[in-house]
């Protein structure tokens, strides 16, 4: 921070001194258990509908795909209803539950892109996130399987 500073000019130094002392503090904890019970709420939601796949004539390791496709499917109706968006301001972090949160924002940039045409606007736009998720996820998954090789 200090370093920043030293590029800003006194005016600027002060102006963010300022600023500092009108800004409202943020209700850390408040964020924090909102953000546990909505995103556990999302798994748990999950859950369910993995047992009723379950029962309803999947088995243990197939039940998995439906379960993350429906939850793909109703991420992408809410976010294109304008309700997801309501969601995540109230429950901040906690929508941003893996499966969910990426689709929701798959659907968020091909939606704000849609005007720009299927393969510039939507395709190009969607795909600037997930690039950048799916190279970080694979790295990390050839890291993590390498620690997996060496250890078991």
């Amino acid at each position: 921070m200090a370093n920043k500073n030293k590029k800003m000019t006194p005016a600027q130094q002060q102006y963010q001194k300022v600023a500092k002392t009108k800004e409202p503090p943020r209700p850390i904890l408040s964020n924090c258990v909102k953000a546990f019970f909505s995103g556990g709420l999302i798994c748990l939601i999950g859950e369910c509908l993995m047992e009723l796949f379950k029962h309803n004539g999947f088995t243990e390791k197939t039940a998995g795909n439906p379960t993350v496709a429906v939850l793909i499917l109703l991420s992408v109706i809410l976010t294109s209803l304008g309700v997801y968006d309501k969601i995540a301001q109230w429950a901040g972090a906690g929508s941003a539950v893996p499966v969910t949160g990426f689709a929701n924002s798959m659907c968020s940039a091909a939606l704000e892109h849609r005007s720009e045409g299927l393969v510039y606007g939507v395709g190009g736009n969607m795909f600037k996130l997930a690039g950048s998720v799916i190279v970080f996820g694979t790295v990390a998954a050839f890291f993590i399987g390498i620690l997996h090789g060496l250890f078991t």
